[in-house]
């Protein structure tokens, strides 16, 4: 494989070849085939698709988050992106920036809630010394879990006049973190709205809680080398460790590899790993037959 071939092949799957993506069903199909992606390019950047590049059909000149404000392109983006989380074919997580949406396919997200997610979402959280839980977190999620979906603007007025828009986004970016709730949609009027996870999507959690770890990371591993065709595996380290140790990323890379459902492949003067392609059968051509 060239650099070239390389590019092409992510350009193809990453939807920037000029046929972007419109419609509910086409952003279903682009995530399912991806597994994931950001919602805007990151600086620096992260090696992974975006939603408003496959939009545009094209990544010259994307909007980052801070400048998409100004961008009718992010606004029509976005509108899409909330279509498919109240359709439930995509989910959102944090990932390094929470303002940045980073979204999964339904097939995909079990995994990523497997390893961040909490393994008893029935259970209330509490703070506490040791929790990641502040006492605002754990009181706007009592009122999420009853009156949820709920708009944030709904959710200030529910926790009381003294909450500032500050405090309040800290407290959830902190249930987020853990997959306690999720955002379900949006509106300019209200702002975000809130959901328990466990509760708009109970199978999707249910399937993640089942999930071990190192199943999850071995898919994971595997999605991400899919999605990016073929990449050095300090570019599979650093995508990865955003949301789990690095250790634990390279024993599933190593285990893999023994497992041959990862192999090397030459890109130009550089080996990287790549998804083990499936064997070819070899089909024997049928000798003529002889004229007698």
């Amino acid at each position: 494989m060239t650099d070239a071939e390389l590019q092409a092949a992510r350009t193809q799957k990453w939807r920037l070849n000029g046929q972007g993506v419109r419609t509910g069903e086409e952003a279903r199909v682009f995530l399912e085939d991806v597994g994931f992606c950001l919602m805007y390019p990151m600086r620096p950047a992260l090696l992974v698709p975006t939603f408003i590049g496959a939009w545009v059909g094209a990544d010259d000149k994307l909007p980052t988050r801070q400048h998409a404000y100004n961008d009718p392109r992010a606004k029509e983006a976005t509108e899409l992106m909330v279509r498919a989380l109240r359709d439930k074919s995509a989910y959102e997580a944090p990932l390094v920036d929470e303002n940045d949406a980073f979204l999964l396919a339904p097939s995909v997200f079990p995994y990523f809630y497997s390893l961040v997610g909490e393994r008893n979402p029935k259970q209330a959280p509490v703070s506490g010394p040791k929790s990641p839980y502040s006492p605002l977190a754990c009181d706007a999620f009592e009122i999420i879990r009853r009156r949820g979906p709920i708009s944030k603007t709904k959710l200030i007025e529910a926790l009381g006049g003294s909450v500032s828009n500050a405090g309040l986004d800290r407290a959830l970016n902190e249930l987020w973190a853990k997959l306690r709730i999720t955002r379900v949609s949006y509106t300019v009027e209200e702002g975000s709205v809130w959901d328990e996870l466990s509760r708009w999507a109970p199978e999707i959690v249910r399937q993640g809680v089942g999930i071990s770890v190192p199943e999850a990371l071995s898919a994971l591993v595997s999605k991400y080398l899919d999605c990016v065709v073929a990449v050095d595996e300090v570019d599979v380290e650093n995508f990865l460790t955003s949301f789990v140790a690095r250790t634990r990323v390279k024993e599933a890379i190593h285990a893999l590899l023994s497992a041959r459902e990862l192999s090397f492949v030459y890109v130009g003067s550089k080996s990287l790993l790549q998804v083990t392609p499936p064997k070819q059968v070899y089909v024997p051509k049928p000798r003529p037959e002889r004229v007698g």
